[in-house]
């Protein structure tokens, strides 16, 4: 079955040409104006992948609301903002709602192709897992690769698909540290340092929200970041 990509877009010729560039390459596409046209269809069914442009008609920031509502009904959807616009806030602001890539109008058809192709590879990776890594425990962690769920003394954290992969790949080796490129690799994503920061801020907030105590992720200043050995046991 091919899998359907979801363009929320304003501009029809824009959004066409996605669609286009996308129906080419082998997926279903379906295109949206607004925010609640979207918000319509996504309430019948979910796409397997979400593009949503920030600004849409009368609402500037319709793409982050939507976003959010979106994140609230999948945590593991992939979602991607295509926008004009590249302010530093406003990719912070869009990895903080919980998207997996942010990429600007500027990017090459050919690009924007591949880090689509990249994202869904990463979902079958995690679905297809290799059978002596199914579920990796790590003291009070507990992640399962077969189920893309996670979870710190036994209460599910619901991340998304790049944040599961960052924290994969950080407790795969405790104590060794994982630099910001090779987070990068392992997330299969292309973004700056600011927005690798962001994405662990908001992992450790998830954390966090069920254990006021959690210090596994460790920050090494001016290299990376690894899991820390000497966070507590769960509990009895």
């Amino acid at each position: 079955m091919k899998k359907l990509i979801a363009i929320v877009e304003d501009e029809p010729a824009i959004r066409e040409n996605y669609a286009d560039l996308l129906r080419r390459h082998g997926y279903e596409v379906r295109g949206y104006a607004s925010r609640q046209e979207a918000d319509e269809a996504f309430r019948e069914r979910l796409p397997d992948l979400a593009i949503l442009d920030i600004g849409l008609n009368d609402e500037m920031e319709g793409g982050f609301t939507l976003c959010r509502e979106l994140r609230a009904r999948s945590t593991t959807l992939p979602i991607i903002f295509l926008t004009a616009r590249d302010s530093e806030l406003d990719t912070v602001s869009g990895l903080r709602l919980g998207a997996d890539d942010y990429l600007t109008k500027d990017i090459s058809l050919a690009h924007l192709a591949a880090r689509i192709s990249a994202l869904f590879r990463r979902m079958e990776a995690l679905r297809q897992p290799v059978q002596e890594e199914k579920v990796m425990l790590r003291g009070p962690l507990r992640l399962d690769l077969d189920r893309l769920q996670v979870s710190w003394n036994d209460t599910p954290i619901d991340l998304t698909l790049t944040e599961f992969w960052f924290v994969h790949a950080l407790c795969q080796r405790p104590g060794h540290v994982r630099s910001r490129d090779q987070l990068m690799d392992a997330a299969n994503i292309l973004v700056d340092a600011t927005s690798i920061s962001t994405h662990i801020k908001r992992i450790r907030r998830k954390f966090e929200e069920c254990d006021s105590q959690f210090n596994a992720i460790e920050t090494v200043y001016g290299i990376g970041y690894r899991w820390n050995n000497t966070s507590p046991p769960a509990p009895e």
